[in-house]
């Protein structure tokens, strides 16, 4: 595919003006360099140099036609079936998160609402105004208490607002669905630019009408009280209260509160550091007409866990992560000051990636349907995926050897089985790690590790020398044990309960759960008989008491189940055979998805833009440059043949060969000395480009690269070299 040639608002010329020098002033459209022709006398530089041989800028270009021809082809196959697979997976991993979210906040959000309705009834019992008394622009009653504004701090505790704005829109989308009036005010409506009058003009075009430009507090007083809108509370949503024009602020405060009894107005405002965030942007008198009501919301790291949880570790999507992209994943959502967001950013490009690098992800979409094995009648079983499934690099370390058809469905029905008691090992460390407040995704990370070697924490010295360890000392096993001996009776109790509810339908470790109740029992017993309160042990005391041998008793065989647990279903994804079809590992992918390269994207783009623009001729290029390439690809293709400087006169030359082949200017010299041809046979052969227009190739080419930020444009004490501040690598 050839390029335009045209460039914008070119002055007409003809061919052979190009080679008239005394068109050349007329027809110059060289405006950003001069390409400076070489002196009579130097016939090195006058002549054409002859052209170097362009080696393959990348040697995957050479490999990739007879390494990767046979995957491609197999890509292409599962490509649209596989992003179909991939939105259903995906569909479904996003409206999980959203449920837990939305069930994470539902207890906060349901506080709010009643506050609201208990305040508004409150209200309203004072008795209701008439419309001339509503709209009138001094306060009804003078007492204090009827300036007071019903306002909700709710405590966000995010350090950015991205996570927070999904919150509050949740939140506004439930109260309108209750009844209530909702408008949601950011901190740029509170812009000390824009002063209160902006502000009550973002509140009049959510309540009244989109088109209203006057800043006039009676204009929403009349709406109030027409139509029956007087029913209903009115609620106003401040999402960061903290990034506020504190003037701006005090401002609609003090209006809003001088309106309360004729316009009941509710006041919500996310505040993410403190509850008394308020007082260091507002002044005292508006401060003084706050009723303040606190609200908490669950914390960044609680709702990770809870989502975490939901997608990893309970019946979901089937799609996992290896260890190393955990561990990435953990790094880049504690990078990101913890917001929820970018790990659930980080988690759907590793779930693409995921599917546009394993043929067989298509298969996924059957790990969320229970009792059907993967590509059990779907036509999924074909020659080629049994093939690439038995060349798989868990396949081959563990040896399996491809006997019949069957075994694969088999292997992929244990697969689906699998995450089942490795998960239910990872919930009960979790919650024994609760008590030395561990995160469940530090557990998670350590959990995945497939070179994990958990079995030596449980040695007689490793317990007691945990300390004089440097590797593992911060492991998430260590710490658990180290914690267990300071566990009182009521931790440990409350550890056995949720441990029941965990393994309830796994009866293996359940029935070993089950055998720590007599040593409860007998634990609750001595505690009863000394008169000791439930609390951490004390070790002032010598004497060792039937109460400390009950809890050592207990501890032990605590330790005991962990190591049992461990022992026998502790097995990571990434051991088991087939694990590539539903596990991500290749985090440097990855990472380059999250961190970006664009500049070097654009130079592997520009040295293989046949696979971008899907070009047939220039595919089988090999190494060779054609004419249809891209102009821009031709001239960086060019410049990998020089160092950091490049000769613009080498550079153009070179340029000029590709467009203008030898034989082809054989062919116009025929054509011009023999004039009795046919026209038809003219016409066979494109004409090749007039030297003007090779030039304003060139020269926006050039320009590409320059705004790439490839190149640098030549010098005033240099002008007929450019400099490469670029090198792929």
């Amino acid at each position: 595919m050839a390029p335009s040639t045209s460039v914008a608002d070119p002055p007409p010329y003809s061919t052979n003006d190009s080679f008239n020098p005394n068109a050349a002033a007329e027809n110059d459209i060289r405006p950003f360099f001069v390409l400076h022709k070489a002196s009579s006398g130097s016939k090195s530089t006058a002549t054409v140099k002859a052209k170097r041989r362009i080696e393959s800028p990348s040697p995957k270009i050479a490999k990739k036609s007879e390494i990767e021809s046979a995957e491609e082809e197999h890509s292409q196959f599962f490509s649209t079936p596989r992003l179909k697979v991939f939105k259903t997976v995906w569909s479904k991993i996003e409206n999980t998160i959203q449920d837990v979210l939305r069930d994470s906040n539902s207890k906060v959000f349901s506080g709010i609402h009643e506050w609201i309705w208990e305040s508004f009834e409150s209200i309203r019992s004072s008795g209701a105004l008439s419309l001339s008394e509503a709209v009138r622009s001094y306060p009804v009653l003078s007492q204090p208490s009827s300036k007071q504004l019903f306002t909700a701090l709710v405590l966000t505790r995010n350090l950015e607002m991205v996570d927070d704005l999904s919150t509050f829109e949740d939140m506004g989308s439930r109260l309108k669905s209750q009844g209530c009036h909702v408008a949601k005010l950011s901190s740029m409506d509170f812009s000390a630019k824009n002063g209160i009058g902006g502000c009550l003009r973002g509140l009049l075009r959510q309540f009244v009408m989109p088109t209203v430009d006057v800043a006039d507090v009676t204009i929403l007083a009349s709406w109030y009280r027409e139509n029956g809108n007087h029913k209903n509370p009115v609620v106003v949503i401040v999402d960061d209260t903290e990034k506020c024009s504190g003037s701006v602020l005090s401002d609609l405060i003090l209006i809003l509160s001088e309106w309360a009894v004729k316009v009941p107005v509710f006041l919500i405002m996310g505040v993410s550091t403190a509850h008394d965030a308020p007082r260091k942007i507002l002044s005292a008198n508006p401060l003084q007409r706050l009723c303040a009501t606190r609200f908490t919301l669950s914390s960044p790291a609680e709702r990770m866990d809870a989502v975490l949880e939901a997608v990893f570790l309970k019946p979901c999507s089937g799609f996992t992560v290896s260890h190393k992209v955990a561990l990435c994943m953990r790094s880049y959502f504690l990078c990101q000051d913890g917001t929820l967001t970018s790990f659930v950013k980080t988690l759907k490009i590793a779930c693409l990636q995921h599917f546009s690098l394993e043929p067989l992800s298509i298969m996924l979409e059957h790990f969320c349907q229970d009792n059907q094995l993967p590509g059990e009648g779907t036509g999924l079983l074909t020659e080629a995926t049994m093939k690439h499934a038995f060349d798989l690099p868990s396949v081959t370390r563990n040896k399996i050897t491809r006997s019949t058809c069957e075994m694969l469905p088999q292997f992929l029905l244990d697969l689906q089985r699998m995450p089942n008691p490795w998960s239910i090992v990872v919930l009960c460390i979790y919650e024994a790690g609760k008590f030395d407040k561990l995160r469940l995704l530090d557990v998670f990370c350590e959990t995945l590790d497939p070179e994990a070697r958990y079995l030596k924490y449980f040695s007689p010295s490793a317990i007691p020398n945990s300390q004089s360890h440097v590797s593992g000392r911060n492991s998430v096993i260590r710490r658990v044990l180290r914690k267990l001996r300071d566990l009182s009776p009521a931790q440990l109790s409350s550890l056995l309960k949720s441990w029941e509810s965990l393994t309830a339908e796994f009866s293996e470790i359940n029935e070993k759960v089950m055998e720590l109740h007599p040593f409860m029992r007998n634990v609750e017993a001595a505690g009863q008989r000394q008169g000791l309160p439930s609390s951490p042990k004390k070790h002032a005391s010598r004497s060792i008491s039937k109460l400390e041998k009950e809890l050592k008793a207990m501890t032990d065989k605590v330790s005991t189940i962990i190591e049992f647990m461990l022992r026998e279903y502790m097995k990571p994804v990434e051991t088991v055979p087939f694990h590539e079809i539903l596990c991500f590992k290749n985090v440097d992918k990855l990472q380059s998805a999250l961190l970006g390269d664009p500049r070097g994207r654009i130079q592997s783009d520009l040295l293989e833009s046949h696979n971008i623009l899907h070009c047939m001729c220039c595919s089988q290029r090999g190494s060779t440059l054609l004419p249809s390439m891209h102009d821009t690809s031709i001239l960086y293709t060019l410049a990998q043949e020089h160092a950091e400087v490049i000769n613009l006169h080498d550079w153009y030359q070179s340029f000029k060969t590709i467009l203008v082949p030898r034989n082809s200017k054989a062919k116009l010299k025929s054509k011009t000395s023999s004039k009795s041809k046919k026209r038809k046979d003219r016409c066979e052969e494109p004409e090749p480009p007039a030297e003007a227009s090779i030039q304003a190739r060139f020269c926006r080419a050039v320009m590409e690269l320059q705004i790439a930020g490839l190149i640098r444009m030549p010098s005033k004490r240099r002008p007929d070299f450019v400099q490469r501040v670029a090198f792929s690598s």
